[in-house]
């Protein structure tokens, strides 16, 4: 399935989201798409756990 395909069809969930259920839906729609596609690309090994919750700087550790 081609990205122009999917994104068609995500466009249209929140399309519909948006105007049979108001902003409230949209929004709830919008996030559990985006927790879905995370979910998606850890279960592909594209994305790794650690990467999600890793700082991109590193830390002093003084004790």
């Amino acid at each position: 399935m081609s990205m122009a395909l999917i994104g068609l069809a995500v466009g249209m969930a929140l399309g519909f989201a948006g105007y049979f259920g108001g902003f409230a839906a949209f929004l709830l729609v919008a996030a559990l798409g985006a927790v879905g596609f995370v979910a998606g690309r850890l279960l592909e090994g594209d994305l790794e756990f650690g990467d999600l919750i890793r700082s991109t700087k590193p830390r002093d550790r003084k004790s």
